[in-house]
């Protein structure tokens, strides 16, 4: 098959097209034929030079490596110990049911930028029927990020940069919420969830996104460009900062006492201030959960949740792909398309 692979770190350059084996299934596994690739954050960071996960102490990956994790597609094998069946609630998959899912993470070891992947069957959920692959494969890893800061963590595990677990702040009718970072990946879905919860949201992101987001059912719209976030909102229960960076710390002045700002990136805060303007700040690591995204499936199928696409490439032009990705003002999610080989396990 064919995979892209990093065989020393650096720029978008280093991805190279590769002719490598099929993997096998292992253990709880299935192998899934590869239509499409979410690209993330972690992808680049693991080109570039990471290869130990945050809160790890040893390298996940060796070099060479096939990076990603954001997959949709089609099983086409079984490995031992995968429940086979139809049913939803017994998570059995079935040759040639179409799937999504975020391989292995927190780890550099989904290996996603292929043309077949062998995935934890507790991984992926089936696409939702009215989605295209695209979509799916942009879905995984910001939707699910979304979804555990704001719905559910799904786990106890804390953040590597918290010592205690992440708890999600009661949204709904009545409830304010600001999106830092609205357009991208993460902010488009949390947006999108929050409105689902009855919130206000308030979206901060450049002019050019207004009306995307205002479409999407933001409430309100800031172009940080022209205005400053913290001198127009005062009242804020929850700040999703999908930015982060040491310019974090003044969204604390939007909220009011007794709310909270979610960080998905790191940022830089004073616990004194902190304390003065009674609000708490949190962070959490995103964690693969089959059962979490066929829940975010279902919202996706009904169209009260929707994917967007900023851009797609060919798998082959995973490095235009990268190149896309330094340049920022994402809109959406990148997506990598992966052609149908029509050899071997195909």
């Amino acid at each position: 098959m064919r995979a892209v692979r990093v065989h020393e770190h650096g720029g978008p350059e280093v991805l190279r097209l590769d002719e490598v084996p099929v993997p096998e299934p292992g253990p709880g596994e299935v192998l899934v034929r590869v239509h499409a690739v979410g690209v993330n954050p972690p992808d680049w960071y693991l080109r570039g030079g990471l290869t130990t996960m945050p809160g790890e102490t040893e390298p996940d990956v060796s070099l060479p490596v096939i990076p990603g994790t954001d997959v949709s597609g089609v099983v086409v094998a079984l490995g031992p110990e995968v429940p086979s069946g139809v049913s939803p609630d017994a998570n059995g998959l079935a040759v040639g049911d179409e799937v999504f899912g975020l391989l292995r993470f927190p780890s550099f070891r989904g290996s996603a930028y292929a043309e077949y992947v062998a995935a934890p069957a507790s991984h992926l959920a089936r696409k939702p029927a009215g989605l295209d692959h695209v979509h799916a494969a942009g879905a995984p890893m910001a939707g699910l990020t979304a979804w555990q800061f704001l719905i559910d963590p799904g786990h106890d595990h804390p953040s590597p940069f918290q010592p205690h677990p992440h708890r999600p702040t009661a949204l709904g009718p009545g409830k304010t919420v600001l999106v830092n970072g609205a357009a991208g990946g993460v902010g488009h879905f949390a947006l999108q969830l929050a409105k689902w919860q009855g919130a206000h949201v308030v979206a901060v992101a450049s002019g050019a996104h207004e009306a995307f987001l205002r479409n999407l059912g933001a409430d309100r719209f800031i172009d940080y460009t022209k205005s400053r976030p913290e001198e127009l909102v005062h009242d804020a229960d929850l700040v999703l900062d999908a930015v982060g960076g040491p310019g974090s710390r003044r969204f604390l002045r939007t909220l009011k006492r007794g709310g909270a700002q979610f960080l998905v990136l790191p940022g830089e805060f004073d616990p004194e201030e902190t304390a003065r303007l009674g609000v708490t700040v949190s962070s959490a690591q995103v964690r693969s959960n089959g059962t979490q995204l066929a829940e975010l499936g279902r919202l996706l199928e009904a169209g009260t949740v929707r994917v967007a696409i900023d851009s797609t490439f060919p798998l082959a032009q995973a490095r235009e792909a990268h190149e896309r990705a330094s340049h920022g003002h994402i809109r959406g999610k990148i997506v990598l398309t992966v052609a149908q080989n029509t050899q071997g396990t195909s």
